[in-house]
């Protein structure tokens, strides 16, 4: 066979294998709700009307799917925190603790300072939430980068913090005054100012934070992309003893990578307050408050094949499964754990699929050779050519 054609051959099967990866999150969703239709089989419902009925909860009507679109403000945000941190070889898992700090932060505020013009405060809440996140997320960075701390441990501990911090401030000093006179003792704060919530769409619950959130991920694009930060951080993701070699400071963009992920996480926990809720509340837990956006949104970004373009679209996907999921449980009457197993596994097949897709990546790249590399190296060769 001619040498030409051999290469094109080879082009040819890596650029089908290519696609696969691409849609492997996909098809992990979809096998999950197979496992799904299983569970639901096994309880005596029937899978097409449950599905049907979460697909109708979460798009069949103009409420059902801004209340989509509220779920996944949250998921886009914490995703895009995950797009930097995963492109810079760092695993993010302190979303939920940044989300409550950040809201802690920026409650605080609200609530202290009630004289200001609603828009200045809201910039200021914003602000506030980015810089609560940023110190969550950057502990856990310093610790990686200077003295090799597992960031995974050491995310996962902030949570916890996170989650003792507010309910002591929830049910001490922040707690609402109404509340300390009934002596009910709820965990929530008193309500913010009409002027300070984020403006929403009437009559919907859809709040600012979509257009915000929606921007920042153009923003991170252009960041990663486009950006001398951007490039080093994707360079340490991809090989850290040659950026170094090469000049970058690579436990200085370790850093970055986790103050930028805790700031999107941080902003999240402000839009919950300032958007949605209107004054911070929770059960005791990180999800009484979140959620569980703070994990959520990791699977959003993985599904996104970790772009920040990309997890647009799989936000809204999963803050559909997550609205939709309820209007099921009222349809076919099964038991709320069942819901909670079926978003588990969708979480589960799309987190292993993501092991999946670099297995077979590396693979095809030792088969077929260093000249049919993935778009992303090529394009980390060519900017390093450039610079």
């Amino acid at each position: 066979m001619p040498p030409k054609q051999a290469t094109s051959d080879l082009r040819l099967k890596d650029r089908a294998g290519s696609i696969f990866d691409q849609l492997m999150p996909i098809f992990a969703t979809l096998a999950a709700l197979l496992v799904g239709a299983i569970f639901l089989m096994l309880l005596g419902a029937n899978p097409l009307v449950a599905y049907g009925a979460l697909a109708q909860g979460a798009f069949g009507s103009f409420n059902a799917f801004t209340e989509t679109l509220v779920k996944a403000v949250p998921l886009l945000l914490v995703g895009l925190g995950t797009c930097i941190a995963y492109r810079g070889s760092v695993t993010n898992i302190g979303g939920e603790g940044q989300m409550i700090i950040g809201a802690i932060l920026s409650t605080w505020f609200g609530l202290t300072f009630t004289e200001l013009p609603g828009w200045l405060a809201i910039i200021i809440a914003m602000l506030l939430g980015i810089i609560g996140g940023m110190i969550w997320g950057g502990i856990p960075g310093i610790l990686k980068a200077y003295f090799n701390v597992n960031e995974i441990l050491s995310t996962v501990m902030m949570n916890a913090i996170a989650v003792q911090v507010m309910n002591y401030l929830m049910r001490g000093p922040m707690i609402d005054p109404v509340q300390r006179e009934a002596a009910s003792q709820i965990p929530q704060t008193a309500r913010l100012l009409e002027t300070y919530r984020l403006p929403r769409l009437s009559p919907t619950r859809l709040h600012m934070g979509l257009l915000i959130a929606i921007l920042l991920a153009v923003a991170v694009y252009f960041l990663l992309w486009r950006t001398t930060l951007g490039y080093r951080i994707r360079a340490v993701g991809q090989s850290q003893p040659a950026s170094k070699y090469g000049g970058i400071d690579v436990k200085k963009h370790i850093v970055v990578a986790l103050l930028l992920s805790g700031a999107f996480a941080g902003l999240a926990g402000m839009m919950q307050v300032y958007g949605v809720n209107y004054r911070m509340i929770t059960d005791g837990s990180a999800t009484g408050f979140t959620g569980n956006a703070g994990f959520n949104g990791i699977v959003a970004a993985l599904f996104g094949q970790l772009h920040p373009l990309i997890t647009i679209p799989a936000s809204v996907l999963f803050g559909g499964l997550l609205v939709g999921a309820n209007a099921m449980q009222r349809v076919v009457q099964v038991p709320s754990a069942l819901i909670t197993a079926l978003n588990g596994l969708v979480v589960v097949f799309v987190v292993s699929s993501e092991f999946f897709r670099r297995r077979s990546q590396k693979r095809r790249q030792s088969q077929f050779g260093t000249e049919l590399a993935e778009p992303e190296d090529a394009e980390m060769q060519q900017e390093a050519g450039e610079a």
